[in-house]
């Protein structure tokens, strides 16, 4: 399957003019021949914890990326604030949406708390796996990364991580390790996908989105401007790197 990570901007708290911006950018990557189109953390709103910025589970946002799989005929994903019903703080949800209309979600399990998220959003409760076209596709969302042990847990029934993000430039370097640090220990792909410019509250931010393979080389990546980076990636890869190099089977519940 070929993936494509969108590295784009975001017009902060305005979801119509995100959608318009980014609807060619899907279309291009399908264009390329992406079956499945990762688009960033708060693709439609930017990392804003504005009060009121949710939106009901189901809402623009998620019909946005339901739309654009339907008439691209391709998977297509991002995270956006949902408050799901009969609760008052939105979740980060990782939304994806396939072109016969089926829709999974995940839910952040790590708000950032140095940033207050965790006053603003309530954290998911488990890892979510979920199988497209053959791949055993795992969600996590940015702060995530920063956590080893629930990648380690979905290890054995991943072949591929999506990491979509909004990770600010001073610590890029952390961002660059880490994706590459997941896909090494987990034998698996790992697809980081972060937005570029500056967020309504200041923060700056350079892409940096990469394709990662289950032995941690780089098969795609770019820095600093709106760009889609693609590769292709294979779960008979990961089961061969896993049969070669058996790393999994010494880790110890303990």
């Amino acid at each position: 399957m070929r993936i494509a990570a969108v590295q784009h901007d975001i017009v902060w708290e305005d979801r119509e003019a995100n959608f318009e911006r980014l609807a060619p950018l899907v279309e291009r990557a399908v264009g390329a021949g992406a079956e499945f189109v990762l688009l960033t953390e708060t693709f439609s709103t930017g990392f804003s914890m504005t009060p009121g910025i949710g939106e009901p589970e189901g809402g623009p946002s998620a019909q946005f990326l339901a739309a654009q799989a339907s008439a691209q005929g391709a998977w297509v994903a991002g995270t956006c604030p949902e408050v799901a019903t009969g609760e008052e703080l939105p979740y980060n949800s990782f939304v994806i949406a396939g072109p016969d209309g089926t829709t999974h979600r995940y839910r952040k399990l790590h708000p950032f708390t140095h940033a207050g998220e965790h006053e603003r959003f309530k954290a998911g409760e488990k890892p979510v796996t979920i199988e497209v076209g053959g791949l055993r596709i795992t969600p996590f969302i940015c702060y995530d990364l920063r956590f080893a042990d629930v990648f380690w847990k979905a290890a054995p029934d991943t072949d591929v991580y999506l990491v979509p993000a909004n990770w600010p430039s001073p610590r890029r370097h952390h961002w660059q390790t880490l994706l590459q640090a997941r896909a090494i220990e987990n034998q698996a792909y790992v697809v980081g996908c972060n937005r570029v410019g500056t967020a309504g509250d200041g923060t700056e931010h350079v892409g940096d989105s990469r394709i990662v393979s289950p032995m941690g080389e780089l098969l795609a990546t770019a820095a600093g401007v709106e760009t889609i980076v693609l590769a292709d990636v294979d779960a008979a890869e990961v089961a061969a790197t896993r049969d070669r190099l058996r790393f999994l089977p010494d880790r110890r519940g303990d």
